[in-house]
């Protein structure tokens, strides 16, 4: 691992974030990190062969909506090079519904739907949360060529530093379906608060509380 790290030029890794020339990059990455995802490829319908058109279209569009209405999109870079990405919703986003526009774009590309099965899925979390006001984690992702390199934990000390800051937030949560990445979350910190159910995928909603004052 050490070499690893070494070819990375580990001091000059930076959490940054994205700006517009970023996000092509970023969605490559979240493409590549999902492609697998038992939800997503329930909701996109894997077994169809535009799936990866669905996909692409899904990943683009959120972040486009992420990007125009100026949410965290934050990433890990080495020098030039994109090598994480986490993307954030804020406590005053709406997180039951997205904008008009957005499900416009979303039912001519991805379809009615996986776009009505996103969204059912969104408000399922929401109802869930143990907290009215709160950020939530909706894209966590290395590049695969950089991954068990420390860069998850990388990213997420950057997530918790933004909602340990944010005045209006009560804490960060995640929905988490691969039973791999909960020793990540819990490493940091996240607890789980209850296991949900979409489409016969299930998974674990994990909530952080905002610990601003173990920055004291």
């Amino acid at each position: 691992m050490s070499s690893d790290l070494n070819s990375l030029t580990l001091d000059k890794i930076t959490a940054a974030m994205l700006t517009a020339e970023d996000i092509k990059s970023a969605a490559s990455l979240l493409y590549l990190a999902y492609y697998d995802d038992p939800l997503f490829m329930k909701i996109f319908r894997a077994n169809e062969s535009d799936y990866e058109l669905r996909l692409r279209a899904a990943i683009r569009e959120e972040l486009t909506t992420f990007w125009q209405a100026q949410q965290p999109m934050i990433g890990v870079f080495n020098q030039q090079q994109l090598l994480g990405v986490a993307c954030l919703t804020e406590p005053n986003t709406d997180n039951g519904e997205r904008l008009w526009h957005w499900r416009l774009k979303m039912l001519l590309t991805a379809g009615y739907v996986s776009t009505k099965q996103l969204l059912e899925k969104e408000q399922s979390i929401h109802s869930a949360m143990p907290v009215e006001h709160y950020h939530m984690l909706v894209f966590l992702a290395v590049s695969p060529k950089h991954q068990s390199l420390g860069l998850g934990h990388y990213l997420l000390h950057a997530v918790n530093s933004i909602v340990d800051k944010n005045a209006d937030s009560a804490g960060v949560g995640v929905f988490v379906t691969l039973d791999k990445y909960k020793s990540l979350f819990a490493d940091n910190s996240y607890k789980t608060v209850t296991q949900l159910s979409f489409n016969n995928v299930s998974g674990y909603l994990m909530f952080r509380p905002k610990q601003s004052a173990l920055s004291t």
